[in-house]
């Protein structure tokens, strides 16, 4: 069996990415990694490499030498390197970006927030627990192939979580309400979760055991709030008092957020995905309150309809120009809500703008929060009730939209 030190350890790491066709350059003496087989003596900061510590050996993919922090590396199996890129995406901001405003105009918006909910409480436990917990990520013999999210710790990987929490929470939402092969879906899932956690430990960005222990923990957490999210939809959706409930209860998780000891980007990707949760609750809230929301004339399970071209059409002018909205939007609502809450504290927003990132730079990071705050709150609000009433009005919404909650 293995030990948890040995899951920890980078060497593990290091093995699984050769696996998949990393190739290290070797120094035979120390195994110390490095480029065009110079000689190297480890340094506190990496590898000092004959002068060319913090250089950079550069190249295409097939083959060609790469040095990310002072590991010299080649890739051998281009698709194995594009299959982990873009499963490693399916657990970013671009993709959460894309695929939650495409499932509530094109699929099912009440099916939308129970996923949302469940994403966002999954992603504020994940990230919080990385703070308090403050184990880094895999570093030396590691080659990192992939430089974002390096500041922030490792344990538990978020992207192994979201890889379950996302695919296993659309199953399990859409079981009893659409007619579709179930073991087709389960494969989806399975190999959606492969490939996202796969990719970590091949990007060097997390130890075997940071994705072993967010597969773990999502699955614990994902008992008790699959039910619960399904039943406080319902309650956030038709209560009257609502919208103060959520305003609070997001204002309240962003504020006491868990100390990290250092500054990361954590504590606001958290904040973005709070204010996301919060707006498009409150949107479905006023599409309820506004009378919007109509029982189904058959009771689920439904066939799932396939478009036909000209239904494709409108999904796709739906989505471009819906996305074309929701950058716009996010641009506005991200400059008046910075420049508003720089006024209020007396900084010019240019200057701290730039300032450091730091713990004690109380100010940034108030105005960072406030304007994430408000900035992804405006996008989920648009993304549930705006843009869906504006292509009710140019008649390309979709069909079934004012179904039920």
């Amino acid at each position: 069996m293995y030990s948890l030190e040995y899951l920890k350890s980078p060497e593990l790491v290091v093995k699984v990415q050769e696996y998949f066709g990393i190739v290290y350059e070797r120094n035979h003496a120390n195994g110390v990694p490095l480029p065009n087989g110079k000689s190297a003596t480890p340094t506190r900061n990496g590898v000092q490499s004959n002068g060319l510590a913090n250089g950079c050996a550069t190249g295409n993919h097939g083959g060609d030498k790469k040095k990310i922090d002072d590991n010299a590396y080649r890739v051998t199996n281009n698709f194995w390197y594009v299959l982990f890129i873009v499963g490693t995406e399916l657990g970013d901001e671009i993709f959460y970006a894309t695929f939650i405003p495409f499932w509530f105009w094109n699929v099912d918006s009440a099916v939308g927030r129970r996923v949302v909910m469940l994403w966002s409480a999954i992603m504020y436990v994940g990230q919080s627990l990385k703070d308090i917990i403050r184990w880094p990520r895999p570093t030396y013999p590691v080659a990192r192939l992939q430089k974002k999210w390096g500041l922030e710790y490792g344990m538990p990987s978020t992207h192994a979580m979201v890889s379950v929490a996302i695919p296993f929470s659309v199953l399990i939402y859409t079981y009893n309400r659409y007619i579709y092969s179930l073991p087709i879906g389960l494969a989806i899932a399975v190999v959606w979760c492969s490939v996202i956690c796969v990719s970590r430990v091949y990007l060097g960005m997390h130890s075997v055991l940071d994705i072993i222990a967010g597969l773990l923990l999502v699955v614990l957490l994902m008992i008790p709030l699959i039910p619960l999210v399904d039943r406080l939809d319902i309650i956030i959706v038709t209560s009257r008092w609502s919208p103060l409930f959520v305003l609070s209860i997001s204002i309240l998780l962003i504020v006491f957020y868990p100390d990290s000891g250092k500054w990361t980007p954590t504590r606001g990707d958290t904040a973005l995905t709070v204010s996301v949760c919060a707006g498009i609750e409150l949107g479905a809230w006023l599409h309820y309150h506004l009378g919007e929301f109509q029982q189904p004339i058959q009771p689920p399970p439904y066939e799932v309809i396939w478009p036909s071209y000209s239904m494709l059409g409108l999904l796709l002018l739906r989505t471009v120009l819906g996305l074309c909205c929701i950058v716009a939007s996010r641009a506005f609502a991200k400059s008046i809500s910075y420049a508003f809450v720089c006024f209020l504290l007396g900084r010019d927003k240019n200057e701290l703008r730039r300032s450091e990132n730091t713990l004690e730079n109380k100010n940034k990071i108030i105005v960072e929060l406030s304007y994430k705050l408000f900035t992804y709150g405006v996008i989920g609000f648009n993304t549930q009730y705006l843009l869906p009433s504006v292509f009710k009005l140019l008649n390309i919404g979709r069909p079934d939209f004012y179904t039920e909650i």
